[in-house]
């Protein structure tokens, strides 16, 4: 006796379905090689500014002066402006950035930003080459934003003797 096309096509949805939770949970199970093969650098750079911390690309990194206690206060449009650096695994130092300076904070979306001596670090979104420093001293979102030294102190273009908006401006 064979049985209801009904129940065999609904036995075969059930595999099916059982087939794709399969694969799916291997799948989620596997360490997430590309993400964490990666891991974010943070160089030192020149400007007009003197060494500064910078991404692997050249870009200037910034601290914002509203932070406290190494947690970022810059969300939403801020960041938009401000975009953190962001990690999924440890922060690299490149050569003249001291490693044991470096880590992470998980900003309130539950991703991780690298730190500079519980500075959260940003970069500016008007930077759009190398060396530039269109940020330097700017009061957005109601503090300040400075350039970051190797020592992990704000660059204050006053102190520099050079111009906040860089080289390449």
């Amino acid at each position: 006796m064979s049985a209801h096309p009904g129940v065999r096509l609904s036995a075969m949805l059930l595999v099916a379905f059982a087939g794709a939770v399969a694969i799916l949970a291997t799948v989620a199970s596997r360490p997430a090689h590309a993400a964490a093969s990666a891991a974010t650098t943070v160089d030192l750079g020149k400007s007009t500014l003197g060494r500064m911390l910078v991404t692997s690309r050249g870009h200037t990194l910034y601290l914002f002066e509203k932070d406290r206690n190494g947690r970022s206060s810059c969300t939403g449009m801020c960041a938009t402006y401000w975009p953190p650096l962001l990690t999924t695994v440890k922060p690299h130092a490149g050569s003249g950035v001291r490693a044991g300076l470096l880590g992470t904070t998980r900003r309130p979306d539950g991703k991780l930003q690298v730190t500079y001596k519980h500075h959260p670090l940003y970069t500016f979104a008007l930077d759009k080459r190398a060396g530039q420093t269109k940020g330097e001293g700017l009061k957005e979102f109601g503090a300040e934003w400075y350039a970051v030294s190797a020592a992990g102190t704000k660059i204050d273009e006053d102190d520099s003797g050079g111009g906040g908006y860089g080289y390449g401006g």
